[in-house]
């Protein structure tokens, strides 16, 4: 049985992930910062499908969290064949509207964690010529709208670079990006989300099987759902000056206030 990391695997895209690797067999690593929820989720996934779930407690927005996952990974009588580097989280508020602090701590988690995370578990992976990882970006990467779309545009072009560099070595980097998916995401960063129209929504147990089918196609980049593939489309041909604006203003109409 293989395993597989899951950090921030407590809601929404991680637990999606985590109930789809257990119905397939794999044994789990689920990584969040709620020891209680952690436990829970592992006893039922256990209990549901027999499959052996670890509970790491760990804030990826701290170096002895970061530290803590990377271990984990780099232990090789206990290796990990599948890493999702799910954990993120997004502020609210324009530019210069949001306390330092709070920007700093999302590029940790987004940026940081995902390149400590990823060359943690892409080392070994190397070693024995097998494994993938997903790290979970967004749509957001591809406009130009404010500090959340410039740190999941790092991790898009971070991981089609290491895609590159290990094409050949048996490891599969892809990374993922969603459009409005329902999860706890908006609540907990104080988003409203009565503005989004309902057809943008997506369902995360779908997205998960998407993204699998993609990563075993060794795509380096998905966008699962034909609704954002169209509108990335459009984004290709619209020039640079045009999409500033136009991004501005349709995320004031319908993005999270």
């Amino acid at each position: 049985m293989t395993t597989a990391l899951i950090t921030g695997a407590t809601a929404g895209i991680g637990a999606a992930f985590a109930r789809r690797l257990a119905a397939e067999g794999h044994n789990l690593v689920l990584v969040a910062r709620d020891t209680e929820r952690l436990r829970e989720q592992a006893t039922e996934l256990h209990d549901r499908h027999g499959i052996e779930a670890e509970v790491l407690p760990a804030d990826l927005s701290t170096d002895d969290g970061i530290a803590a996952v990377e271990a984990r990974l780099g232990d090789r009588l206990q290796s990990v064949d599948l890493l999702v580097n799910n954990a993120g989280f997004g502020n609210k508020g324009r530019y210069l509207d949001v306390p330092m602090a709070d920007e700093l701590a999302m590029l940790k988690v987004h940026c940081e964690a995902v390149l400590r995370l990823t060359s943690a578990a892409a080392a070994g992976m190397k070693e024995r010529g097998r494994g993938g990882v997903v790290n979970v970006a967004s749509v957001a990467a591809f406009v130009p709208r404010g500090t959340y779309g410039a740190s999941k545009a790092w991790v898009v072009q971070f991981t089609q670079g290491a895609a590159k560099d290990l094409a050949g070595s048996g490891v599969r980097l892809m990374a993922l990006c969603p459009g409005f998916v329902r999860t706890e995401f908006h609540q907990r960063a104080g988003m409203g989300t009565g503005n989004i129209p309902g057809w943008m929504w997506l369902d995360a147990d779908k997205l998960v099987s998407a993204a699998l089918a993609d990563l075993a196609r060794g795509k380096s980049v998905s966008v699962p759902d034909p609704r954002y593939k169209a509108l990335m489309g459009l984004v290709k041909v619209t020039p640079r000056g045009l999409l500033g604006g136009v991004t501005s203003k349709t995320g004031r109409k319908y993005g999270p206030q």
